[in-house]
């Protein structure tokens, strides 16, 4: 059985030793206790939605980035594909001609 609180916990961690960040630095700046957040950490306790954004602010992550890393990995461990983050193929013609066009202007500003 998949259980939530422990891959929020797993990704919470994740981002922390990412930024280089103690236990002891991430709770304080959450004004959440030290034991709590570790126990958040271990998978051992659920953490309110309230504690999450507390903790994702201190860690300078958005509530989203979290919750998405949590979502890939749920869907990993049921078997599911997870799909990277594509432009979609009728945006993606457009790009060129758009960067030709800002490329075009950038050579008409330096000409002045």
């Amino acid at each position: 059985m998949i259980l939530v609180r422990q891959e929020i916990g797993e990704v919470l961690r994740d981002f922390r030793l990412q930024k280089g960040r103690t236990l002891r630095q991430v709770a304080g700046r959450a004004s959440v206790a030290l034991g709590y957040l570790s126990e958040v950490e271990r998978g051992q306790k659920e953490a309110s939605s309230e504690i999450l954004a507390s903790v994702a602010d201190a860690l300078d992550v958005p509530i989203s980035t979290i919750m998405r890393e949590v979502s890939d990995r749920i869907s990993v461990l049921e078997g599911l594909q997870v799909f990277p983050d594509v432009v979609p193929d009728d945006l993606v013609a457009v790009v060129p001609d758009d960067l030709a066009a800002l490329g075009d202007i950038q050579s008409e500003l330096s000409l002045r």
